[in-house]
């Protein structure tokens, strides 16, 4: 399954990104739970391709996401959300982190455009600062209304 060279190591994500800065291409990174995917992420994802060459997602690992979330979370473990992330046609990577932040990721990675949604003002968020003092951008993009993870989990449980 080809898609699932996609899911890099920490070591591997850093090596192709050199490969990257020396081809001088844009390279894109946002992060995220990505727990039950829907059409939201897909278009955020996709978005965020656009502002770029290529897209790194830092996936947070099931133990952040507990720590982050509650008990009951995550609802697909990490494996299963790195393949179907990495299944997408807009991502070209998938790391995944295990910290509660994905800071030192980016620090490794440098990344010339940092994104998050909607619901994050650039100012807030992490790594922001790391991504600017390297020259680059730090965007956030619109959330697509009616689409929601916890939403989606509340109606499963009713």
């Amino acid at each position: 399954m080809k898609h699932l060279a996609k899911i890099m190591t920490w070591e591997q994500a850093a090596a192709r990104r050199q490969e990257l800065a020396g081809e001088s291409r844009k390279v894109v990174f946002t992060n995220g739970c990505f727990d039950l995917l829907h059409p939201g992420h897909l278009r955020y994802l996709a978005e965020a391709r656009d502002l770029g060459d290529y897209l790194i997602v830092g996936l947070n690992s099931d133990r952040s996401i507990t720590a982050l979330k509650g008990p009951a979370r995550p609802i697909c473990p990490e494996a299963v959300r790195g393949e179907m992330l990495a299944g997408l046609a807009a991502v070209d990577a998938v790391v995944v982190f295990d910290h509660d932040t994905p800071l030192d990721l980016i620090t490794l990675l440098k990344p010339d455009v940092l994104v998050k949604g909607g619901d994050w003002r650039p100012e807030q968020i992490v790594g922001a600062d790391v991504v600017l003092a390297g020259g680059g951008q730090v965007r956030s993009l619109l959330l697509a209304e009616g689409f929601s993870t916890t939403s989606l989990i509340e109606r499963i449980r009713q």
